[in-house]
């Protein structure tokens, strides 16, 4: 039986704001931002190193993760402005100080971000789940064997998973899950790097070369080059969603400096799995690095271990989806709160009660919205399930204006910082660098998407 009824907080539970009371920890915030870091990027790593070479390759991912850190730096001070309000959100922020024109500008790119990394998920999760299948048939039939098997069913079961967990009510609802992916991300980066070491000590060299693999013509380098940066973008930043982490840590002390001490535990873990994923699969198979380190089968055996790290993957992701899709959420059912007040449908919430079942509490909008959202990243990684190319579209398009040219200017507005001021040249030169990696990286990785797509 549904009973309707109005939706009323526990003055205890609440900040003196009237949202729910922030919690977090340090070790709860290290969590979420290992959740949003450490996914399918990982996997493609190896290629990209495999693509850049022994000398471009570490070199990559150390910049970026510089680079990453030094936008949760300048983002984190824009959390709280200078009379204590907070900013809730990265589009809060934007609004707040940049001005209503490039709030727009911002939820587009953000929410479309967000949006494209689901839509990788259900990518990486479904290989993964392929996988697992073809690890399976190789050990019964041999490493021959045709062993093929289509991921449309696979994408089909994420997708209903997805649509049961994504009524999880909020951010504030999910350190528990976190903490899980968080786990799984560190389990199957292990197990990665681990079978690359062994797979150089079984080789008994160091396979790869400074220049990286070869390709047929100069144009055709540049291209894997830079799809692989766009790899790597890809990979690391997770500003789109650190106000929203932020958020949910208690005070004091002050948010900003737990923010920065848990990201830079986050990036320096990240970075170490990052650089042993990449630099090992690269040393492992050379210019046979698979696109997807623990699903291009480079590994054959221990075919068990493969099976446990593609599960801890599929598990990471189940955890990592609701990560990047919570805001996504946030913001539209927000917009139609304030857009419909009187709405019964927007604004009522209706207690369930199953049997066997404790009662939980839906709302249609929510129930509707959700439920079309998971639909449609499922779709549409079934018309285009490229991993790689996908990765390195995503990243690239995102990461210039998301976690670098916004940051900045919030930064800018936040500090008073005074044009052709040293602080100023410096980080207007920083901005221009990263706008030429995203662009670089932008333009191969469209390239690639269209001719796997089309070629």
């Amino acid at each position: 039986m549904a009973v309707q009824h109005s939706l009323e907080l526990d003055n205890g539970s609440c900040d003196d704001d009237g949202h729910p009371a922030r919690t977090g920890t340090l070790w709860s915030c290290v969590a979420h931002i290992i959740t949003a870091v450490i996914g399918s990027g990982v996997l493609s790593l190896a290629w990209s190193t495999s693509q850049l070479g022994w000398l471009a390759g570490p070199v990559a991912l150390l910049i970026f993760a510089i680079i990453t850190y030094l936008s949760a730096f300048l983002l984190s001070d824009c959390y709280r402005t200078n009379d204590g309000t907070r900013n809730k959100s990265y589009m809060d922020a934007v609004r707040m100080y940049l001005g209503r024109k490039r709030t727009w500008m911002c939820a587009l790119l953000q929410n479309l971000s967000l949006y494209g990394t689901d839509i990788a998920y259900v990518i990486t999760t479904s290989t993964s789940m392929r996988a697992i299948q073809k690890s399976n048939c190789y050990h019964r039939e041999g490493h021959k064997a045709a062993c093929s098997y289509g991921d449309t069913s696979y994408m089909l079961l994420f997708g209903g998973v997805q649509v049961v967990m994504s009524q999880i009510p909020d951010f504030h609802n999910m350190e528990w899950l976190s903490v899980v992916a968080a786990i799984m991300s560190f389990t199957y980066s292990f197990i990665g790097f681990g079978l690359g070491f062994a797979q150089v000590i079984e080789n008994g060299r160091i396979q790869g070369s400074i220049t990286g693999v070869p390709a047929d013509s100069v144009a055709d380098k540049l291209r894997l080059a830079f799809q692989a940066l766009g790899d790597i973008a890809f990979a690391y930043p997770y500003s789109i969603i650190l106000l929203e982490i932020q958020d949910t840590l208690k005070s004091p002390p002050p948010e900003n400096k737990t923010m920065k001490t848990a990201s830079m535990i986050a990036i320096f873990v990240t970075t170490f799995f990052y650089l042993c994923c990449g630099c090992f699969g690269y040393a492992a198979f050379g210019n046979n690095t698979p696109g997807n380190l623990l699903t291009g089968f480079g590994f054959y055996e221990p075919y068990w271990l493969i099976d446990f790290a593609n599960a801890c993957i599929v598990l990471h992701l189940v955890g990592g989806y609701q990560i990047f899709s919570q805001p996504v959420f946030a913001f539209v059912e927000r917009w139609f709160t304030n857009k419909f007040p009187g709405s019964g449908f927007v604004n009522n919430f209706y207690t369930i009660k199953l049997p066997l079942l404790p009662s939980f509490q839906m709302n249609p909008l929510k129930i509707c919205f959700r439920t079309a959202y998971v639909a449609s990243t499922t779709v549409i990684a079934m018309i285009f399930p490229y991993f790689n190319q996908v990765l390195g579209v995503l990243g690239a398009l995102n990461f210039w204006p998301l976690a670098i040219y916004f940051p900045v200017e919030m930064y800018f507005v936040q500090k008073k910082i005074q044009p052709w001021t040293r602080k100023w040249v410096v980080l207007r030169t920083f901005s221009f660098f990263c706008l030429l990696v995203t662009i670089v990286g932008l333009i191969g990785s469209i390239q690639g998407l269209i001719s796997a797509k089309f070629g």
